[in-house]
């Protein structure tokens, strides 16, 4: 089966708790159509560069699927419906890295950075 990552950026004014369930929902979309997901990540809020949708910032989600081309069009349909879906990116990879995406280890590494200072 096919290998996909997708990340999507949600509106600010969702609590985590909701922006979280955003990834179950779309997990389980992917799951009903015949795909699994392999791992998510939950970014938190972050700063865009530019405004979208009169928003400044946006809770950012990150998907590692292994699913058929089918499932990955009626999820990523879905996403482009729902109102608390602002953007959407996927893209078709060879092989998922191990560990941690880019972005969540450059949180490890701030962690790491403030614990030396106390």
């Amino acid at each position: 089966m096919p290998l996909y990552e997708h990340v999507f950026i949600s509106r600010q004014d969702l609590s985590n708790a909701q922006a979280e369930g955003l990834i179950e929902h779309f997990t389980s979309v992917l799951s009903d159509n015949g795909g699994k997901l392999v791992e998510s990540e939950y970014w938190g809020v972050k700063t865009m560069a530019y405004k979208i949708n009169k928003n400044r910032k946006g809770h950012y989600a990150f998907l590692r699927t292994e699913a058929p081309a089918e499932a990955v069009q009626e999820m990523e349909r879905l996403m482009r419906l729902h109102d608390d879906v602002m953007r959407v990116l996927t893209i078709k990879v060879e092989g998922h890295d191990e560990g941690p995406s880019v972005q969540m280890q450059k949180r490890d590494e701030r962690d790491g950075r403030r614990e030396r200072r106390n």
